[in-house]
């Protein structure tokens, strides 16, 4: 089944040092395993620009951030934190990088869009709202 091309540019992504490195190790070493969504986020580490180490941009989408976006053709707005692929529990929120839309998230500043592609090769886009570290929600029920 030939991917969708998607006509609007990809957005330019942020990433720090630490997520550039791991995020790499990450996309070769699925290589062979999940083929196409790792070849998704290598493409999504090419055109990142990479922060010096110790820096990192605070509305940007960063591993381990939550996130609240919304589906631009639903409305619907969802919160989830962004981590790796052995931290992932949906039923927790907790979304793993190597899912198609846990990579089209991973760098997006708030207010940007990007268009994305599901496993099932529906093309959808979404809207970064926030971004911020667990820990400043940890006292709020959901």
């Amino acid at each position: 089944m030939a991917k969708r091309t998607l006509s609007a540019v990809k957005p330019r992504i942020t990433l720090t040092a630490t997520d550039y490195e791991k995020l790499s190790a990450l996309a070769d070493a699925a290589a062979h395993t999940m083929p196409d969504v790792a070849a998704e986020l290598a493409d999504e580490l090419d055109r990142a620009h990479v922060l010096p180490r110790g820096k990192q941009r605070a509305d940007a989408v960063h591993m381990g951030c939550e996130v609240d976006f919304r589906g631009d053709v639903t409305g619907r707005v969802q919160s989830v934190t962004l981590v790796y692929p052995n931290e992932a529990d949906i039923s927790k929120g907790r979304i793993s990088v190597l899912t198609p839309i846990g990579t089209a998230l991973i760098g997006l500043p708030v207010g940007q869009s990007i268009d994305w592609t599901t496993r099932t090769g529906e093309s959808k886009r979404l809207t970064v709202l926030g971004v911020r570290e667990p820990a400043a929600m940890e006292h709020q029920s959901a």
